[in-house]
């Protein structure tokens, strides 16, 4: 008798501990979650320099697929060439790494006659060169990373007819096109609107989405979820993005921004880290941990 609770009692500890393997397992599992590569701009080189990139990027690619991250968006587009590859030779080793080509920031500023003018053809030459670029890179999208605030409503006006026109040639290509904030837009123009209250409400939706990075927003003493609720289904992309680390700071409330990504629209979303408390790889694994063990962030956001 005393053999068989013995062994019972094993076989009860071996199950408890396997069911033990499982939850933890199962507390990890793998979420889509891309990163937006001007986090790692000190370990992928210059973006300013295409001599400065760092010729074996690939393996900086490896180390971001082993802390857990899906895809990438790339901040190293320049003349036709992403981190001075190909763009065929950076989706090669972007997949290498077991990682997916979905993003990518891209920006031409007006000149200042195009903005006098409305005639926006010689920046439109230069986005269909940027988007077929894109296209044989694998990109799904194309996002635009500032826009400075305009003087008047005249040019904030002229500057939405932009980003419709470059949305709409970019969709022709099978692109999608959307423009990314930070905490200036939220001022007024003119006193008049809040910049970008009207760029929302000045696009086509079939042109143009939002990629809302989530700290800009509350430094620019915003809402996220107010801003979900208000433009439901604009914010295709969300930054998640912390003043150093992610879930740090307490600044941002990430639990209110993800329970309301439905509204929102959200599909993917992209960490980024611009300051790290010590090393940058241990920051980039700390910010990822984070969400993939916090429950409310989901598997996919992929509808």
């Amino acid at each position: 008798m005393k053999i068989k609770f013995v062994a019972a009692s094993l076989l009860f500890v071996g199950m408890s501990m396997i069911g033990q393997g499982s939850f933890a397992q199962g507390s990890k599992a793998k979420k889509e979650i891309g990163l937006q590569l001007y986090s790692v701009r000190s370990m992928m080189g210059s973006h300013t320099d295409p001599n400065a990139y760092n010729a074996n990027y690939a393996a900086v690619l490896d180390k971001l697929a082993k802390m857990g991250y899906t895809s990438v968006e790339a901040a190293g587009y320049r003349d036709g060439k992403f981190y001075n590859t190909t763009p065929e030779v950076f989706k090669k080793n972007v997949e290498k790494a077991g990682m997916k080509v979905l993003s990518s920031h891209a920006a031409k500023p007006l000149s200042k006659e195009e903005l006098a003018s409305g005639n926006f053809s010689e920046s439109l030459a230069w986005w269909e060169t940027t988007i077929l670029a894109h296209k044989a890179a694998g990109m799904k999208y194309i996002v635009t990373p500032w826009l400075d605030v305009p003087k008047t409503m005249a040019d904030l006006a002229t500057e939405c007819r932009y980003l419709n026109e470059v949305g709409k040639l970019a969709r022709k290509h099978g692109i999608q096109y959307g423009y990314h904030n930070h905490a200036h837009e939220f001022q007024k123009v003119e006193d008049k609107a809040v910049m970008l209250d009207y760029m929302i409400e000045n696009t086509d939706p079939e042109n143009v989405f939002f990629e809302m990075d989530v700290y800009w927003t509350v430094i620019g003493k915003a809402s996220p979820v107010d801003y979900f609720k208000k433009y439901p289904g604009r914010f295709t992309a969300l930054h998640i993005k912390d003043h150093r680390e992610i879930g740090q700071s307490g600044m941002v409330g990430f639990d209110a921004i993800f329970k309301n990504t439905d509204v929102a629209g959200v599909k993917h979303i992209f960490v980024e880290v611009e300051e790290v408390s010590g090393d940058l790889e241990a920051g980039l694994k700390q910010s990822i941990d984070y969400l993939l063990a916090t429950p409310f962030v989901k598997a996919t956001y992929a509808k």
